[in-house]
């Protein structure tokens, strides 16, 4: 993976005022994908939102981690049911207009 593509774990947790033990433990619970490059543990900018969608849980909604992975596990699932959804009810107006 390029290193334009990633950001540094130290970096982030400094912008974001989150101890690097946070995204460790994000890390433990298989939310966050870290990546070693250059002995700079890094992660993905794609998960960027992702991982802001967590830190409010965790700190603005004081939900501890296994309700937040709890909780972003549902979200996903909720995700993928709709995008679902939107996928049988093109299947369904295609039908409709033949």
């Amino acid at each position: 993976m390029e290193l334009t593509n990633l950001i540094s774990v130290q970096q982030f947790c400094k912008h974001y005022k989150v101890p690097v033990s946070f995204i460790n433990q994000l890390q433990e619970l298989e939310l966050v994908e870290i990546i070693t490059m250059e002995e700079t543990l890094c992660f993905p900018k794609s998960q960027i939102k992702e991982v802001e969608k967590i830190i409010r849980l965790h700190y603005e909604l004081q939900i501890n981690l296994e309700g937040v992975d709890a909780i972003y596990s549902l979200l996903k699932r909720v995700e993928t049911l709709q995008d679902e959804i939107v996928m049988l009810n093109n299947k369904l107006n295609f039908y409709e207009n033949l």
